[in-house]
C-alpha cells in the first residue's frame, strides 16, 4: 500500500512539473525566433508527456487503482521523468539566459539548447512516455478484462445472505478479543501449514458457538486477504438449506477474492452458460476445482492460500448432499503453490459423521463441547462482562438520574451465577443478554431478576433457562381471555415462523396466514431476543438460533406447555393456507412473457418478484412439504385433488419460472409416496399421470415456461392430463392430427450423445443410468429427471461398446475397442485401465428373470409405420402429405392427419418424394438410383425411371405435370416424360454433384444448383445451357423460380441470391447467419419463403444483412428440428419422438415426421400468433 501511495504522489508531482515546463516552453515560443522549430518540437513532446501522465494519474487515483499491476511497476520510470523535468525546468529558468541582447532592443530570452540537445531531450521523454503508455495499455486491458470477467461471472445465481459479510449476517457477532484465543490460533496454524489436511471439522452441540467462530475466522482471513469464500447454511432457507446455489455462490466469491481464478471461472461460464443448471458435481468441477487447478499451474507466488468457510453443514437438508460436498472438497489438493483450506462447522449429526468417514483421513477434527470447561467458562465470562457493560451504558445514556444502573451493575456475584448457568452454551449467554437488553419488555434489572430466578431454581435444561424468561414475559400480568389470545397469536405466528421451510417477511407471512399485518408486528415486537426481526416489513424474519425451534416443539410436559408448537397441526394449517394462496393467485402467463417459446432466462429478477409475490412463491414451492408433514397418509385428499385438477398447469408454469421444475418432480413423488395406501384413488392416478407428463417434457418445461401448455398437444389423447386440460392447448394450434391414445412404456428420453448409443445400464440403487456411445463418450444420467449429470471422456480412439455399474453403484466399467476402463461413478475419475479385452435388431426389449432364465416381458413397438420418416412433402394444394421411410411411401390427409395410402415397390430405401401439380402423380427416389412415378388414385407404380449412375439428390415435376427433372451426384440433370418414363434430355456441364433442380412456372426453363458453386439455367426444348450463374462461394443447396419465371432464387453458404433468369445477372444478395433453403417466392414476388421464414426483397444489389421479416407476414420454420419457429422466435417445442430432422412447412401447416413412421400434422393460426408478436394490434 505504501509503495502504491509513493507511485501516486510521484505521478502527481510529474503532472504538476510538466505543466510548469510546458508553460516555460510557451514563453520561449513567443519571444525566441532563431530556434522556433526546436522550441515547438520540445513543447509538443512535453505536452504529449503531460497528457500521458494525466491519464496515468486518473487511473492510479481511480477506484481500481489497487489493481494496476503494470503501472505500479513504473517507479523508476516516474522518478527518472521527475528528475529530467526538474533539470529541464532549471535550464529554462536560468537567469543568464534572460536579458541577453536586451541592450540592443532585441528579445529578452535566448534559447539555451542546441539542436542536438533538443533531440536528446525529446528522445528521453519519448522513451519514458512509451514505457508509461505501454503500462497504461496493459492495465487498461486488464481492467477491461476484469470487468468483462465479473460481468459474466455475475450472471451466476447467488444465494443471498449466505456469505459471512452479507446483510443477513451483519448483526451476528464475532468472538470478543481475549475469547477462543487458543482455538483461533490453532485454526490459523492449520491454515498456514502447507502440510496440513485440506478440511478442518469443528463440531459441537447446539449453542456451543460454532457460527461465531466461523464468522471470526472468515472476518480474520478476509482481513489477511486469503478468504476465498464463505457459505452459512440455514435449514429451511430457500437458497441456504441446500446445494442449489452453493457452487455458483462460492465461485462468485472466489472470482472476486482471488483474481487469479476469475478468468478460468469466466471461461467455464462462457463454455457453458447453463452450467448453474447442471449437476452439483459438474458445477463444482467446472467452476471451482478446475479454475483453482489452472490458477495454481500459472501462479508465480511461492505460496497462495485460499480459505473456504462452510458453517452449519448439518443444516443442509439432504444427507446425500452433505456427503457429496465433503467428497468434492477432499479433492481440492493441487501440485503447486496453491493451498486450499476448508473450515467446516456442524453439529455431530450422523449424516455429517458418515460424510467425513467416506473421505478417510483428508480432514482433522476438533470437538467444541470437549474443550476443557475452564477455558469455556473463561470465554463466556469475558463475553458476559462485555455485554452487560454495553447494556448498562446504553440504558444509562437516556435514563433519568434516579433510574440509572449503578456502575458495578449487575455485580460480580450475579455474573458468576450467569456464567455457571451458561457453560458450555454460548447461545444461553447471548440469548439472555438480548432478552435483558430488550427495553420493550422492561428495565434491564427487572429482566435480570427474572433470569436469575430461573437460574437459581436449577430446574430444566440450559435451553429452558435461556428461553423460558422470554415466553413468560409474553403473558406477564395477563390473565383470562387476554392471555389466551396472546398464546393463540404466538402459536399461530411464531409457530409458523419456526415451521416454515424458508423465512418469510412480515408482510408475506401476514398474507400467507391471512391475518392483518399489525398482528404480526405486534407479536414479534416482544421477541427480538430470540428472532431476527428486521426494521422493514419486506425483509425475512429469521430464527437467531435453531435451538429456539427445538425448544418450542419440545414444551409438551413443561409449565409453559401452552406455548408448545404442534408441528403436525402447524404443517396442516400451512398446507391449507398455501392451497388458498395458490388458488387465488395462480393464472396463465403470470409474468406476461412475450412469446410462447420465451425462455425463463430472458426474465429479469425484478419482474419475476413483481409478478409472483413472496407468499405465492413460497406456497408453490412448499405446499406439498407441509401437506405430507401434516398428514403423512393424506387421509383427506379432496382439496388437493380439486386444486391439481384446476391449477396443475399454472403451478407447473410458476415452478418453471422460478427454476424449480426438479423440485416440482420431487414434490409430486413425495405426494405419490403418501398415497401408497390409496393407489387406486383419483388423486393417486392423477399424480402418476402428471409425473409422466413432466418427465416426458422436462427439458423444455425447465427452459420455456409457457411450453407447459403447448406440450399438451403431444400428450396421448387418453392421458389424464390431456383429458383434464384439453381446453388449455394454445388456441393458435387449430388442428392437430390424431395422436397415440395411450402412453407407451417409455418414461424418459435421454438426449445429448452425438452418435448412436451402444449400451445403457442402471445403477443398482436405480438412481443413475449410464450410456456408452459411438461418440466415444459416457453419459451418467439422473434416472428421475433424465438430466445428464456428467460426461466421462477417455475412450479417445474407440466407440464405447458397453457400460455396467458395480453392485454398490460406486464404480462403472466401460469397454471400448480393446480397453476396459473402471471409473469412480461418484467423482468421475478413471481409476483403472485394462487393456487386451475383446468384443437382432427387431425394435424389441426383453425383460428376463435372472434366476430362471425365462423371458417375463417383451416391450415391442407394434406399428404400421415401420421405419423412420426420411422425407416429407406437401401437395401443391396443401391438402395431402407424402412421406417416405424404409421401402414404403405413405400418403396422409393434411387436414386430419389420417393415414390414407401406402405405396410399396422400391427395392431400396426411399429417400425423397414429390407430388405433381395436378395431384395425379407422386414421384419417389430410392437409394437404388431409380425414380418411380405413382398413380395416386390407384396406388400403382406407373413408371420406373432408370439412367442415373449415382445418388439422386433432387426431383421435381413441371408445372403442367408432364415432365420430371432430376439432379444427381453423377453431375447430370435429366428431364423425363412423366407419362412414358422416357428420358428426354441429359443435361451435362456441372463439374460436381447436382444438389438442387427447379422448373420454371412456364415449364420452359430448368435451373440446377451444384457443389461446383454454380447455377445453370437450361432451355428445356433445346437442352442447352443459357447463362452459367456464378457468385456463391459455396455449394448451392436449393433453387426456385418466381411465379412469372423471370427471377430465380438460390441458397448457398450463408447467402440467398436473386437472379435475372434471362441474363443471369445478380439482382439482390441476402446475407444470413447460416444456410437457409429457399422454398418459393411469395405470391406477389415481394418476398422469398425459406425454411426459416419469409424474408422481404428490397431490390438492392448490394449485400445486406436480412433480419426476420415483420410480424405482419409471419412465416413458420424449423431449422434445427427441435423448435417450430416464427420469424426466428421459438413457438413450439417438438418432443424427441417427433424429431428425426424431417419437418415440412406449407403456409400455416406443419408436417412432422415421427421416428415411428407416423406423420403428425399441425395447423397454426397465424392470426393468433401475430397477436403475440403485435399485442397492441386489435
Amino acid at each position: 500500500m505504501a509503495e502504491g501511495l509513493g507511485v501516486a504522489s510521484s505521478v502527481i508531482a510529474v503532472v504538476d512539473l510538466s505543466a510548469k515546463v510546458f508553460s516555460l516552453c510557451l514563453q520561449y515560443s513567443r519571444e525566441v525566433k532563431n530556434a522556433k522549430d526546436d522550441v515547438e518540437r520540445l513543447s509538443a513532446e512535453v505536452a504529449a508527456f503531460q497528457d500521458t501522465t494525466k491519464k496515468l494519474q486518473a487511473l492510479v487515483e481511480g477506484p481500481r487503482g489497487q489493481e494496476l499491476g503494470a503501472s505500479r511497476q513504473l517507479r523508476s520510470t516516474i522518478e527518472d521523468s521527475l528528475s529530467r523535468l526538474e533539470k529541464l525546468g532549471q535550464q529554462l529558468q536560468t537567469p543568464t539566459h534572460r536579458k541577453v541582447m536586451s541592450k540592443f532592443g532585441a528579445r529578452a530570452l535566448k534559447w539555451p539548447f542546441k539542436r542536438k540537445d533538443v533531440d536528446d531531450i525529446i528522445q528521453d521523454f519519448a522513451r519514458c512516455r512509451e514505457n508509461i503508455s505501454l503500462a497504461l495499455n496493459i492495465d487498461q486491458t486488464v481492467i477491461l478484462q476484469n470487468i468483462d470477467d465479473r460481468t459474466t461471472i455475475h450472471q451466476l445465481p447467488l444465494a443471498h445472505g449466505a456469505s459471512f459479510d452479507s446483510k443477513a449476517e451483519e448483526h451476528n457477532s464475532t468472538c470478543l478479543p481475549g475469547t477462543r484465543h487458543n482455538l483461533l490460533q490453532g485454526i490459523d496454524r492449520w491454515i498456514d501449514n502447507p502440510n496440513s489436511k485440506i478440511i478442518f471439522w469443528l463440531n459441537g452441540k447446539a449453542g456451543t458457538g460454532k457460527s461465531t467462530i466461523s464468522r471470526t475466522v472468515a472476518w480474520s482471513r478476509s482481513r489477511q486477504g486469503d478468504l476465498g469464500a464463505s457459505f452459512f447454511f440455514k435449514r429451511g432457507a430457500v437458497d441456504q438449506g441446500n446445494l442449489t446455489k452453493f457452487v455458483p455462490t462460492v465461485a462468485r466469491q472466489l472470482a472476486w477474492s482471488t483474481p487469479a481464478v476469475a478468468p478460468f471461472i469466466k471461461s467455464a461460464v462462457d463454455a457453458d452458460p447453463t452450467i448453474a443448471d447442471k449437476s452439483v458435481r459438474e458445477q463444482f468441477e467446472k467452476l471451482v476445482q478446475e479454475p483453482l487447478s489452472k490458477a495454481t499451474a500459472t501462479a508465480t507466488t511461492s505460496r497462495l492460500s485460499v480459505v473456504i468457510v462452510v458453517d452449519a453443514l448439518d443444516e443442509c437438508e439432504k444427507d446425500a448432499d452433505i456427503k457429496l460436498l465433503l467428497q468434492l472438497f477432499s479433492n481440492l489438493r493441487f501440485a503447486g503453490p496453491l493451498c486450499v483450506r476448508v473450515l467446516v462447522t456442524s453439529r455431530p449429526e450422523l449424516p455429517v459423521r458418515l460424510g467425513f468417514s467416506s473421505i478417510g483421513n483428508a480432514h482433522q477434527e476438533l470437538v467444541l463441547h470437549k474443550i476443557p470447561a475452564l477455558i469455556i467458562k473463561h470465554d463466556i465470562s469475558i463475553f458476559l462482562h462485555q455485554e452487560f457493560a454495553n447494556i448498562r451504558n446504553s440504558f444509562n445514556g437516556d435514563a433519568v438520574q434516579e433510574l440509572r444502573l449503578p456502575a458495578d451493575w449487575p455485580g460480580e456475584a450475579n455474573l458468576e451465577k450467569l456464567t455457571a448457568a451458561a457453560v458450555p452454551l454460548f447461545i444461553f449467554a447471548a440469548t439472555l443478554c438480548r432478552f435483558i437488553n430488550d427495553r420493550y419488555l422492561g428495565s434491564p434489572d427487572e429482566l435480570l431478576q427474572n433470569v436469575l430466578k430461573v437460574a437459581s431454581a436449577g430446574q430444566g435444561s440450559r435451553l429452558d433457562m435461556a428461553y423460558s424468561p422470554v415466553l413468560k414475559q409474553q403473558v406477564v400480568d395477563r390473565s383470562g381471555r387476554e392471555r389466551l389470545n396472546i398464546v393463540e397469536s404466538f402459536r399461530l405466528i411464531v409457530g409458523a415462523i419456526v415451521t416454515l421451510a424458508n423465512p418469510l417477511s412480515m408482510r408475506a407471512l401476514a398474507l400467507l396466514l391471512d391475518i392483518d399485518i399489525s398482528k404480526v408486528t405486534t407479536r414479534l415486537s416482544a421477541l427480538h431476543s430470540v428472532l431476527d426481526v428486521p426494521v422493514t416489513l419486506d425483509a425475512p424474519v429469521r430464527l437467531l438460533h435453531l435451538s429456539f425451534r427445538e425448544y418450542l416443539v419440545g414444551l409438551e410436559d413443561s409449565e409453559l406447555a401452552e406455548f408448545q408448537v404442534d408441528e403436525r397441526q402447524t404443517h396442516q394449517s400451512l398446507a391449507k393456507h398455501c392451497l388458498r394462496v395458490m388458488s387465488g393467485g395462480l393464472r396463465r402467463n403470470m409474468c406476461s412473457l412475450s412469446f410462447p417459446g420465451a425462455h425463463r432466462y430472458e426474465l429479469s429478477r425484478g419482474r419475476l418478484e413483481e409478478s409472483i409475490p413472496s407468499q405465492l412463491q413460497y406456497a408453490c414451492m412448499h405446499w406439498v412439504y407441509h401437506l405430507t408433514e401434516g398428514d403423512p397418509k393424506l387421509s383427506d385428499g379432496e382439496q388437493t385433488y380439486g386444486f391439481l385438477r384446476k391449477h396443475f398447469l399454472n403451478w407447473l408454469e410458476i415452478m418453471s419460472l422460478l427454476g424449480r421444475v426438479k423440485e416440482c418432480l420431487d414434490s409430486l413423488r413425495l405426494l405419490a409416496g403418501s398415497l401408497e395406501d390409496r393407489k387406486g384413488s383419483s388423486l393417486s392416478i392423477f399424480v402418476s399421470d402428471v409425473l409422466r407428463f413432466i418427465q416426458a417434457n422436462f427439458t423444455v418445461i425447465a427452459e420455456a415456461p409457457l411450453q407447459v401448455y403447448s406440450c399438451l398437444a403431444f400428450a396421448p389423447t387418453n392421458s389424464i392430463v390431456r383429458r383434464t386440460f384439453e381446453g388449455d392447448i394454445p388456441q393458435w394450434i387449430t388442428t392437430l392430427s390424431r395422436l397415440e391414445q395411450d402412453r407407451d412404456a417409455c418414461l424418459l428420453t435421454l438426449e445429448g450423445h452425438e452418435n448412436c448409443v451402444n449400451s445403457v445400464a442402471f445403477s443398482h440403487d436405480s438412481k443413475w443410468i449410464a450410456s456408452g456411445s459411438n461418440d466415444r463418450a459416457i453419459g451418467i444420467w439422473n434416472a428421475e429427471t433424465g438430466q445428464c449429470e456428467r460426461w466421462l471422456g477417455g475412450h479417445s480412439l474407440d466407440c464405447v461398446s458397453s457400460v455396467v455399474f458395480s453392485n454398490d453403484s460406486k464404480k462403472l466399467a466401460s469397454a471400448g475397442g480393446e480397453i476396459i476402463r473402471i471409473w469412480n461413478s461418484e467423482t468421475g475419475e478413471c481409476e483403472q485401465e485394462l487393456k487386451g479385452a475383446a468384443s437382432a435388431f427387431e425394435n424389441t426389449i426383453r425383460i428376463w428373470n435372472a434366476e430362471t432364465g425365462e423371458c417375463e416381458q417383451e416391450i415391442k413397438e407394434v406399428s404400421i409405420y415401420d421405419g423412420d420418416v426420411k422425407a416429407l412433402a406437401f401437395s401443391h394444394d396443401s391438402k395431402k402429405i407424402v412421406s417416405s421411410g424404409g421401402e414404403t411411401i405413405r400418403i396422409w390427409n393434411a387436414e386430419t392427419g389420417h393415414y390414407e395410402q401406402g405405396l410399396e415397390d422400391h427395392h431400396g430405401i426411399t429417400i425423397s418424394e414429390v407430388f405433381s401439380h395436378d395431384l395425379k402423380w407422386t414421384a419417389s427416389v430410392s437409394d437404388d438410383k431409380t425414380i418411380r412415378i405413382w398413380n395416386v388414385e390407384e396406388g400403382m407404380c406407373e413408371q420406373e425411371l432408370k439412367g442415373h449412375d449415382s445418388y439422386i439428390s433432387s426431383i421435381v415435376f413441371s408445372h403442367n405435370s408432364k415432365q420430371v427433372v432430376s439432379g444427381s451426384h453423377d453431375k447430370t440433370v435429366r428431364i423425363w416424360d412423366a407419362e412414358t418414363g422416357e428420358c428426354e434430355q441429359v443435361l451435362e456441364g456441372h463439374s460436381k454433384c447436382v444438389r438442387a433442380v427447379a422448373f420454371s412456372h412456364d415449364s420452359k426453363k430448368v435451373a440446377s444448383g451444384s457443389d461446383d458453386e454454380t447455377i445453370r439455367i437450361w432451355d428445356t426444348e433445346e437442352g442447352r445451357c443459357k447463362p452459367v450463374v456464378e457468385g456463391h462461394g459455396d455449394w448451392v443447396g436449393s433453387v426456385v423460380f418466381s411465379n412469372d419465371s423471370t427471377k430465380l432464387a438460390s441458397a448457398g453458404g450463408e447467402t440467398i441470391r436473386i437472379w435475372n433468369s434471362e441474363t443471369g445477372e445478380c439482382e439482390e444478395i441476402l446475407q444470413l447467419d447460416d444456410y437457409t433453403g429457399v422454398q418459393s417466392f411469395t405470391a406477389d414476388g415481394s418476398g422469398i419463403i425459406t425454411h426459416s421464414g419469409v424474408f422481404p426483397l428490397k431490390g438492392d444489389s448490394q449485400p445486406h444483412f436480412t433480419p426476420p421479416p415483420s410480424s405482419e407476414a409471419p412465416g413458420l420454420g424449423c431449422t434445427d428440428g427441435t423448435w417450430i419457429t416464427v420469424e426466428g422466435q421459438d413457438l413450439l417445442w417438438l418432443p424427441p419422438e417427433c424429431r428425426n430432422g424431417e419437418v415440412a412447412v406449407s403456409g400455416s401447416t406443419v408436417a412432422i415426421g415421427c421416428e415411428s413412421g407416423r406423420v403428425l400434422v399441425l395447423r397454426i393460426s397465424m392470426d393468433k400468433v401475430a397477436r403475440w408478436m403485435n399485442p397492441c394490434n386489435p
